[in-house]
């Protein structure tokens, strides 16, 4: 499940941040923010994205970068939360 996630998530920032420019893919600990793939916008669609496609629900005080500024860190924050949702 981890891995589809993180495939599902890489793919949607290859493709609505970096216009599917595969070879500016950052690592997957980069921070999204600090390299300026994602601001302020991306961040809501990347939201968007959890809940609509994930099926992840975002409290507004989980919209940190903690959760959010990396594709680790986002799918870290999508296996812990579908796991709270089972528990």
């Amino acid at each position: 499940m981890e891995e589809q996630v993180r495939t599902q998530l890489r793919d949607f920032i290859v493709a609505n941040f970096l216009f599917g420019d595969v070879s500016r893919a950052p690592d997957e600990s980069v921070s999204l923010l600090d390299t300026g793939i994602i601001d302020s916008t991306g961040v809501l669609e990347l939201v968007d994205l959890l809940e609509t496609d994930l099926g992840v629900v975002v409290a507004d005080d989980e919209t940190i970068p903690e959760n959010l500024d990396s594709i680790d860190n986002l799918v870290r924050f999508v296996v812990r939360k579908r796991s709270d949702s089972a528990a």
